[in-house]
């Protein structure tokens, strides 16, 4: 059963459904029929749900769902494969389509998209404060980019992808591609502390495997560094790594 008041965070499912349903009821946070079953507690998801894995479109179905059930306790976060899904529906004309292909897209996915499910990626916010906790799919410096608060990065993108613009669309995926900026640069996180608000940074994105030099079967849990202000918690599901479901304290 999830602790009361809890905050989960989880990120990079790419499709892997099932690994999803299992670390969220293990946690007590889903229950028969796919129902929420958290309470109070809380869940954010920090982007890339698609691509690479077999079923990027239930886990869409999935995390909406909860959404639906618990709209003050489940919020997801875009990653830079939620950007290059809706660019390439948007644009299948265009580099999207390479690209999308080049990054395990599916095309069970692509087909599975209803119009509502594109208004909802279009709005996905890319950052976000919980507590103490600066929220992010990618660990880029590239947010600062689009904005002085979290408020306003969010606004901005938002903004780009309601147009139709490809290049501009292009460009936030582009954003959301960049990695490793904290990996040897303490500064670059604190001035993102600095800049959005929080005392740690959370990210998905780079695998952790990738961070500490290790087979991603190797790794049982998150990263901590650049002296404790950055916590990784992508285990590498796509990469043979466990997905790991988070609880921030």
């Amino acid at each position: 059963m999830a602790v009361m008041g809890s905050t989960y965070v989880v990120s990079d499912v790419h499709g892997h459904l099932a690994d999803l349903r299992d670390v969220l009821a293990r946690a007590g946070l889903l229950g028969e029929d796919d129902r929420w079953t958290g309470g109070d507690a809380r869940l954010w998801v920090l982007g890339d749900l698609v691509d690479r894995g077999p079923d990027g479109i239930g886990v869409i179905r999935l995390v909406r769902s909860l959404q639906q059930q618990a709209p003050d306790a489940v919020r997801v976060l875009m990653g830079n494969h939620e950007a290059l899904m809706l660019g390439y529906h948007l644009f299948p004309n265009t580099r999207f389509a390479e690209v999308w292909l080049i990054n395990g897209g599916r095309p069970h996915d692509q087909q599975g998209l209803t119009e509502d499910d594109v208004a909802w990626l279009r709005t996905l916010p890319l950052l976000a404060r919980c507590g103490d906790y600066l929220l992010m799919h990618s660990d880029t410096q590239d947010y600062l980019a689009w904005g002085s608060t979290v408020d306003e990065v969010n606004e901005t993108v938002a903004a780009l992808l309601a147009g139709d613009d490809a290049q501009q669309h292009f460009d936030v995926f582009a954003g959301l591609t960049s990695r490793y900026d904290f990996r040897d640069d303490t500064d670059a996180a604190r001035e993102m502390l600095d800049r959005f608000g929080g005392e740690h940074i959370v990210h998905g994105h780079s695998i952790i495997g990738s961070l500490v030099d290790r087979p991603s079967e190797q790794i049982e849990g998150p990263y901590s560094y650049a002296d404790g202000l950055v916590l990784a918690i992508d285990g590498g599901r796509y990469d043979g790594g466990p997905l790991l479901l988070v609880e921030l304290h």
